[in-house]
């Protein structure tokens, strides 16, 4: 069975928004697992043996990875966010190899260098 499963942080972060923009968000979260080597679709990072994957709905950045029982979604942040961390960087590349590259950015996901588990793990 497929599921989609949000970790604390993207749970709070979807929670935060008004009921009718998180309802237009996880409209478009329409994903299959079987597609994400669609590069126009998602955006893939690589770091330390992991693959993070970039929806864009809307406004919105979904950032997740394929697990053994579905997606773990990592994080849900506006759009503007991470124009800001670019402008910031002031690196002509594109946004996930700067993303890809920065340490702060995989901090900004898993939280201070730490695998955030799912619900119902344990570290």
């Amino acid at each position: 069975m497929f599921q989609i499963v949000f970790n604390e942080t993207s749970a709070a972060e979807l929670a935060a928004l008004p009921k009718k923009l998180q309802l237009q968000i996880m409209g478009e979260f329409n994903v299959n697992p079987e597609n994400l080597s669609d590069a126009g679709t998602y955006g893939r990072l690589k770091r330390e043996g992991r693959q993070l994957y970039r929806y864009r709905a809307g406004d919105y950045r979904i950032y997740f990875e394929k697990n053994r029982d579905g997606l773990l979604v990592h994080r849900v942040v506006h759009k503007n966010t991470l124009k800001d961390f670019l402008y910031r960087s002031k690196l002509p590349v594109s946004e996930d190899q700067v993303l890809e590259e920065n340490p702060k950015f995989w901090d900004m996901i898993f939280g201070s260098g730490k695998k955030q588990q799912g619900p119902g793990t344990s570290s």
